[in-house]
């Protein structure tokens, strides 16, 4: 009998791009309260931290309630902006969906989720995608302190039962990977996400979908 594993997804720079849409909100947020938005990679570098932790490096000189402010303008913005674009305004990377499906039929192979997002902008993925039953677990930043903070993935753990030696975490970013070590599990980065590859020291890198099978067949040898 196969011994279950449990594999843990990032979510924005992961298995969705939706940068376009993180930038214009980000835009919104700053002009909001008359500042330019910081540059597309500064921006980029700080996804997959919480809100309140991004526009802290974001915006380290305005005091806190201007900070709130903004965070307002931004979930407002981005909102509207997923409303206008639907399933395009987090189109999938190539061969994601593909990949979670195949996944999704292993019966020895549990999916997770633990992202910055917030609750309520995962569940409008998860619909607008037709991803209900994917996923056993599903952690945000609205019930845990931001990544690198290994809740999210300890509570993905209780909620499957899976032991962390059996258990790895796929993201883009170093947030992702510090997240992993520190809650004892694997790592797997990705090549085309928000942060460069060569900087994740994940324990395999991976540069196209096709790619996951053998490295998770590395990182945890079934038991059969």
């Amino acid at each position: 009998m196969t011994e279950l594993r449990l594999v843990i997804f990032d979510v924005d720079g992961t298995l969705v791009d939706s940068q376009r849409d993180i930038l214009s909100a980000m835009e919104a947020a700053f002009a909001a309260e008359g500042l330019a938005a910081p540059g597309r990679e500064e921006v980029l570098s700080g996804v997959g931290l919480s809100l309140p932790e991004t526009f802290a490096r974001l915006a380290p000189d305005a005091e806190e309630g201007r900070r709130a402010r903004m965070i307002a303008a931004y979930c407002e913005a981005y909102a509207g902006l997923r409303e206008a674009h639907g399933p395009d305004s987090s189109p999938f990377y190539p061969g994601a969906r593909q990949a979670l499906d195949r996944l999704a039929a292993e019966p020895w192979t549990l999916l997770a989720v633990a992202t910055g997002k917030s609750r309520r902008g995962l569940d409008r993925l998860i619909a607008a995608h037709r991803l209900e039953g994917v996923f056993a677990s599903r952690q945000t930043a609205d019930d845990h302190p931001s990544k690198p903070n290994p809740a999210m993935i300890r509570a993905a753990l209780s909620d499957t039962g899976v032991a962390p030696t059996r258990a790895v975490m796929i993201g883009d970013t170093g947030f992702d990977i510090d997240m992993a070590r520190a809650a004892g599990v694997a790592s797997i980065g990705v090549g085309w996400g928000y942060q460069p590859a060569a900087g994740l020291r994940a324990d395999r890198i991976i540069h196209d979908w096709a790619a996951l099978p053998g490295a998770l067949d590395q990182l945890m040898e079934t038991t059969r």
